[in-house]
């Protein structure tokens, strides 16, 4: 989990550095686009019985809000700085925590939703808004999470009759053919060396997820939680080291408030599992 947080900082500096020239909705597909070339191996993983339990309704649902998501993760990517992003993306669990209590019926105690709250005003202490000029990129960030937190539970839905690697494969086809789209709008030919970068970001982001998923097959999701946090300190390494990216205090604080939150969701969410089983 260390070594995935190290290289999704590494990705995220580089498409920081890719948007500088290229419009972020086509280095989104880039992305996704060459990272189905390394997603291969899950689609030689998948067999007759993968496609007949597969519910492509709810593949396709995945796909299209995970693209929205990212697209708003690229182009904040490219405006706010590095630490800021990762930070605000950390609030995800805390949007999953709300949509598995409205939509999959999961009982959330007073507890957890005062953990869900302090979450909350993290992000809102590192945007300040009222304070200073909310930035559009910090504002895509916080549409950003919801999305990916909704991407999460509709998978933790699809994961009762179907595989990880259809999973995987599926939501990778789905991203791709619905960023092409907005992509071939704003699409200029890469140079060789964007193309080099994309290829690089699109393998560096399919060995961090390999790393991550390995992560959580090996360890408990609560015992994770710290290491993955990690990948705020990479982030602000790297985004200080390349870009002089100096995060301000307001991002540490809420970013203190945020890693508290999802920690103690992540703990309670272990001792309900842990509940149940026994």
């Amino acid at each position: 989990m260390a070594a995935a947080g190290l290289i999704f900082a590494s990705f995220m500096a580089i498409v920081r550095h890719v948007g500088s020239t290229l419009d972020p909705i086509q280095v989104a597909f880039l992305r996704y686009g060459l990272g189905l070339v390394f997603m291969l191996p899950f689609f030689m993983r998948l067999n007759t019985a993968d496609f007949q339990r597969a519910r492509f309704g709810l593949h396709a649902i995945r796909g299209v809000l995970h693209a929205g998501g990212v697209m708003c993760w690229f182009y904040a990517m490219s405006r706010i700085p590095i630490a800021e992003v990762t930070a605000i993306g950390f609030t995800a669990p805390v949007f999953a925590t709300i949509g598995a209590a409205l939509f999959l019926g999961e009982k959330v105690r007073l507890r957890r939703i005062l953990a869900v709250l302090i979450g909350l005003l993290g992000a809102l202490i590192i945007i300040r808004p009222g304070i200073v000029a909310v930035e559009l990129g910090a504002m895509l960030m916080l549409i950003a999470a919801p999305l990916f937190a909704i991407s999460d539970l509709i998978s933790k839905v699809l994961t009762r009759k179907e595989t990880g690697p259809a999973l995987v494969a599926y939501l990778s086809v789905f991203v791709t053919l619905t960023i092409m789209i907005p992509a071939l709008f704003v699409w200029r030919e890469p140079s060789l060396e964007e193309w080099l970068w994309m290829g690089l970001t699109a393998g560096l982001a399919t060995l961090g997820h390999l790393c991550m998923v390995q992560g959580f097959k090996i360890a408990e999701v609560s015992a994770l939680q710290p290491v993955k946090f990690l990948q705020l300190f990479w982030a602000a390494l790297i985004g200080f080291l390349i870009f002089a990216e100096v995060p301000e205090i307001w991002t540490w604080i809420g970013s203190a408030v945020i890693v508290g939150s999802t920690t103690y969701i992540a703990h309670r969410e272990r001792k309900a599992r842990t509940k149940n089983q026994s």
